[in-house]
């Protein structure tokens, strides 16, 4: 099931495509002239040449028709197929750096070509969310390193990757109670079976009682079992010699990856909490561990989020919003070898009414196999600008408001949203996946008594300065987030399948972002406040995803993007 332009059964060119248009928006390659006369730009890669079919799409976005890359040969001055090899050897970066990303590259091939070989469901649009969650194969439309998984081989990804499918269950440790710190709901007895079930939650507790701990020395760990894998004969050793952890084997109801493949959902019953777990496998720009420090500042987070959200009776009036909470965190190691490579989030499961279905945001942008949109039923029943005003104002506003209005940003992407329909038409939006992506501004919060005492959580937050956490002294920092998040790396996805599918331009859909920020902005009373805000600056900054994994210079993480909700003319609309 194919992005809008790309290949079936050509991986490859997909991931060569990724990475030169990544390169391109980054700055690290250029557009040395823009053919206008055969419809070929010439590209400068490092010292290399290239030519491809480029249009430029919104905040700079650039689009390549696929199969139009080639390659001038330095020895013959002939034109050739873009190898990925010999496009990563142009690159100026370190030979290191190079070398690295030529392997994660390598390897985000193999799997695709994998998951050829795995059985996909013809229809998604017909799979409940727990299952679509997992099969959506096609991952990060933007990163070229979409599907490194580096540490797991072939046999690892069928095994735990999200397109197989495949139920597992998890590892349990018993740590000594001394190198762990927990944030739970209810005692700890209490929690955990609640969480496993009365007889899975007994099985475990016996099996302390014959290891000779119990809970009150001792506290549970779920595991992956890849983890469990890669750590017990390593970091884990010496913890297991001198009885700091007790291996427990594995328990419980099994468990599948979902998209986010650390993130594991309830195969027995979905509607049990989603787990997050450690994995030390690297996948796009990151290590897929937990971040240490928002272990246990998680359950803070999402409560005072999801109280806030509550308090506020324009969510539930207006722009309807849910957020699922990480309710639980457990770290262990803390400042150790072993922090954030051993640890869990539990995180609630999405809540439906009767007759609704929740679909990951990313699958709006997505292709099925019968050719047409995943999204294709809605369209056809409501209609393409019914349907898309609907959606952007269920999708923008929210996340707008609560930025606007409460001085909170979130990072609102593909797999952090959920959009609930009904019969097709959007009725609200679901937000996850907080620990890592909030960010606020003290001073333009409304109630800045309920904010947790973060010092208190941890010692790290006392006396941090702006921006090294989750909260920054400046607007403007905000509307990035959101922008980037929400707009650059997201929408810009969908917007290039509706112009692709549809034949409504990109421009023509960011008029209709436009308008919609510009209706918002009209009826918000406090002017001063919203022009914090702005969101038709000429140009406005975002994350150089690319960039961060080839240079070190921290100047080169982040560049200027042109602003299509900048441009005062609108385009004609059908």
């Amino acid at each position: 099931m194919p992005l809008p332009l790309d290949r079936p059964g050509q991986p490859e060119e997909r991931v060569v495509r990724q990475l030169v248009l990544a390169l391109l928006f980054e700055g690290i390659a250029r557009v040395a002239d823009a053919g206008a006369n055969d419809g070929m730009s010439q590209l400068a890669i490092g010292t290399g040449e290239a030519r491809a079919r480029l249009h430029q799409g919104p905040f700079g976005r650039p689009r390549m028709a696929p199969g139009s890359l080639q390659l001038r040969c330095p020895e013959t001055r002939a034109w050739t197929e873009g190898r990925l090899d010999a496009v990563v050897d142009l690159l100026p970066a370190p030979a290191a750096a190079r070398l690295t990303l030529l392997k994660e590259l390598q390897s985000t091939i193999v799997f695709l070509e994998q998951d050829c070989t795995l059985p996909q469901p013809y229809d998604r649009r017909s799979l409940s969310f727990d299952w679509l969650d997992c099969a959506l194969s096609e991952a990060h439309p933007y990163h070229p390193c979409f599907k490194s998984r580096t540490g797991f081989n072939m046999e690892d990804n069928a095994l735990f990757g999200p397109e197989a499918g495949r139920p597992f269950r998890l590892h349990w440790l018993a740590v000594a109670r001394d190198h762990v710190r927990e944030a739970l709901p209810t005692a700890v007895e209490t929690f955990w079976q609640n969480e496993l079930g009365e007889a899975h939650a007994a099985r475990l507790f016996s099996r302390m009682k014959r290891k000779g701990v119990s809970l009150d020395s001792h506290a549970l760990i779920p595991l992956h079992p890849w983890q469990w894998r890669h750590l017990k004969d390593g970091l884990l050793a010496d913890w297991i010699a001198d009885g700091r952890v007790a291996s427990l084997g594995e328990n419980g109801n099994p468990y599948r990856a979902t998209q986010s493949i650390r993130t594991l959902v309830n195969h027995a019953d979905p509607t049990r909490a989603h787990v997050k777990l450690p994995l030390d496998i690297v996948n796009t720009s990151s290590m897929r561990v937990l971040e240490p420090h928002s272990i246990v500042t998680a359950p803070h987070l999402s409560r005072w989020l999801a109280g806030l959200v509550e308090g506020d009776e324009v969510f539930r009036r207006r722009y309807s919003l849910d957020i699922l909470q990480e309710y639980a965190g457990i770290r262990v190691d803390a400042d150790g070898a072993l922090d954030g490579k051993l640890g869990v989030m539990l995180r609630e499961s999405p809540k439906l009414l009767p007759g609704e279905q929740a679909v990951p945001f990313n699958a709006l942008m997505m292709l099925e196999e019968d050719g047409k949109p995943f999204i294709a039923p809605f369209i056809a029943r409501h209609g393409l600008l019914p349907w898309l005003h609907r959606m952007l104002e269920v999708t923008i506003l929210p996340v707008w408001y609560l930025m606007v209005h409460h001085g909170v940003a979130l990072e609102a992407h593909g797999q952090n949203m959920i959009l609930v329909l009904r019969n097709g038409w959007p009725e609200r939006l679901i937000l996850r996946d907080f620990h890592e992506s909030v960010e606020f501004c003290p001073a333009l919060l409304r109630h800045p008594e309920d904010l947790p005492d973060f010092a208190a959580i941890d010692p790290v937050y006392d006396g941090a300065p702006s921006d090294a956490y989750y909260w920054t002294d400046h607007a403007n920092e905000l509307r990035e987030l959101v922008m980037d998040c929400l707009f650059i790396y997201c929408l810009t996805e969908v917007s290039l399948l509706i112009e692709t599918a549809y034949g409504l331009s990109e421009q023509a859909f960011w008029d209709l972002v436009s308008e919609l920020l510009d209706r918002y902005g009209e009826h918000y009373p406090d002017k001063t406040r919203l022009a914090l805000f702005a969101h038709d600056q000429p140009e406005i900054s975002t994350e150089s995803l690319l960039s961060r994994k080839l240079f070190r210079d921290r100047n080169l993480y982040r560049h200027r993007v042109p602003n299509p909700l900048g441009l005062r003319e609108r385009s004609d609309q059908p």
